[in-house]
C-alpha cells in the first residue's frame, strides 16, 4: 500500500458519495455516520444504528476515501492506525471524524457538529449551568459516557462567556469541534497534533498566555489533571470533561488517580477549586427524540467538607437536599422531572436511574399526589357547579 499521495491523482468521487450520506444523516437528525469496508453505510438516528444504503463500501473504496479526506496526512493514518480530524459539509454542519484500520480495511465515524452555537436554553439544560459562566476561578467538569453531549454542553458555556464577557479564552481540543468567532472575548483554539503536542503540555503553555478561561477537551492523565487543578488554584476558570457517570464517581476518580500518600493533599485542593460537576445521560423521549438527563453538583460548604473528609458516598444526598437552595440535583431527580413534564416514559426513567428502587418510590409518590390533586380539582369544580345552580347551602 502506497503511503505517498499525489493529490492530482485523486478524483474525489468517494468524497462526493460521503457528502451525500452525511446530508442524508443530517436530514434525518442523526448524530453519527458509520462507514466500514465490507459493509453498507449506516447512521445513528435517535440512538439507534440504521442502514442508510444497500451499497457496500469495498476495501479499495475505503482506502480511496481515506486518501481523499487526508491527502498528505494519509501517511499519519498508516503509521498510527487511527487519526482524528474535522470535516466540513457546508456552512451549517461540520463533523468530528475518526478514521481507523480494522481487519476488513478502513472504517470511520463522523460525529455531527452543528455550526450554530448551542446555548443552555437550546439544549434544555438546567438554568443553574448558566451560573458557571460567571465564575472567575475554579474547576467545572462535564462528565458522562461517550456521545452524551459533553462537548456541546461545554460549547454552550464557552459561547455564553464569549458573547457576554471581555475574557481571553483558550481551548485545547482533540480535535477542535465547535469553532468560535471572537465576540467580546478573544478565543484561541488549539488542536492536539495540529497546533499542540499534548493536553498537559498545552495547558502548561496556556498559563503563560494570559488566559481567563481554559477549556481542556479531556483530562486523560494524571499530569493533565494536576496541571488543570493548579491553573484553577492560580486564578483561572478551567473547564474540562471526564468519562465518569456522576458527580460522586468523578470526585472519586480524580482522587484515586493520585498515589495514596498524595490523596489527602488532593482532597484539600479539589475541595477548594471544584466549583461544579455536570453529569449527563441521553434519554429517549416519548416522541422518539433524545434529551439529556442532568445531574448537577454546585459547590457549597457541605460539598467542600464531604470532599475534604473523603465522604463521597454522601454526595448524592447532599445534591438531593440542595435542590431548592443551590439548584443542585441528582440524576433520579432529573429523571422524575422529565417524566413529570411528559418528556420521557416511566420505563425510560427507570432504565436510566441511578437507584431504580428509590426512583420507583418517587414515581409512585408523584403519581399518588397527582391523583389526589386531580380529585381536589374535580371536587372544586363540582362545588362551583353547585354554587351556580344554587344547590350549595
Amino acid at each position: 500500500m502506497s503511503i505517498d499521495i499525489n493529490v492530482e491523482d485523486l478524483t474525489f468521487e468517494m468524497t462526493k458519495r460521503l457528502r451525500f450520506y452525511l446530508s442524508k444523516l443530517v436530514e434525518h437528525g442523526g448524530s453519527d455516520l458509520h462507514i466500514k469496508s465490507g459493509l453498507n453505510i449506516r447512521g445513528r438516528i435517535n440512538g439507534e444504528i440504521v442502514s442508510l444504503s444497500k451499497e457496500i463500501l469495498h476495501h479499495d473504496d475505503g482506502l480511496t476515501l481515506a486518501k481523499e479526506l487526508l491527502r498528505t496526512r494519509f501517511k499519519e493514518l498508516v503509521e498510527k492506525k487511527n487519526i482524528d480530524f474535522t470535516f466540513k459539509l457546508n456552512e451549517d454542519y461540520r463533523f468530528r471524524v475518526n478514521l481507523f484500520f480494522q481487519v476488513d480495511g478502513v472504517s470511520g465515524v463522523f460525529r455531527t457538529i452543528p455550526m450554530n452555537m448551542p446555548t443552555v436554553e437550546s439544549l434544555k439544560l438546567p438554568n443553574v449551568i448558566n451560573n458557571f459562566c460567571h465564575i472567575s476561578r475554579g474547576l467545572v467538569l462535564v462528565t458522562g459516557p461517550t456521545g452524551s453531549g459533553k462537548t456541546t454542553t461545554l460549547a454552550s458555556i464557552i459561547n455564553q462567556i464569549n458573547q457576554t464577557q471581555k475574557k481571553h479564552i483558550i481551548t485545547i481540543e482533540d480535535p477542535v469541534e465547535f469553532v468560535y468567532r471572537d465576540a467580546l472575548s478573544i478565543v484561541n483554539q488549539r488542536a492536539i497534533g495540529q497546533d499542540a503536542i499534548s493536553f498537559a503540555d498545552s495547558l502548561r503553555a496556556a498559563l503563560r498566555e494570559d488566559p481567563d478561561v481554559i477549556l481542556v477537551g479531556e483530562m486523560r492523565d494524571l499530569e493533565t489533571i494536576e496541571t488543570a487543578m493548579h491553573a484553577a488554584e492560580t486564578g483561572h476558570l478551567v473547564l474540562s470533561t471526564l468519562h465518569t457517570m456522576d458527580a460522586k464517581e468523578t470526585i472519586g476518580r480524580i482522587i484515586g488517580m493520585f498515589p495514596g500518600n498524595e490523596q489527602n493533599r488532593i482532597k484539600m485542593s479539589l475541595a477548594s477549586v471544584l466549583q461544579g460537576v455536570v453529569s449527563q445521560r441521553l434519554m429517549q423521549t416519548v416522541d422518539g427524540g433524545r434529551i439529556a438527563a442532568v445531574e448537577v453538583l454546585v459547590k457549597n460548604t457541605r460539598i467542600e467538607t464531604l470532599i475534604m473528609e473523603g465522604r463521597d458516598s454522601e454526595i448524592p444526598d447532599a445534591l438531593k437536599e440542595g435542590k431548592d437552595v443551590y439548584k443542585s440535583q441528582t440524576f433520579d431527580q432529573a429523571l422524575l422531572d422529565l417524566y413529570a413534564s411528559g418528556k420521557i416514559s416511566k420505563d425510560e426513567a427507570l432504565h436510566g436511574a441511578t437507584s431504580k428502587n428509590d426512583l420507583l418510590m418517587a414515581l409512585d409518590f408523584y403519581e399518588a399526589e397527582k391523583k389526589i390533586a386531580t380529585k381536589r380539582e374535580e371536587s372544586a369544580y363540582i362545588g362551583e357547579d353547585r354554587d351556580i345552580i344554587g344547590l350549595k347551602k
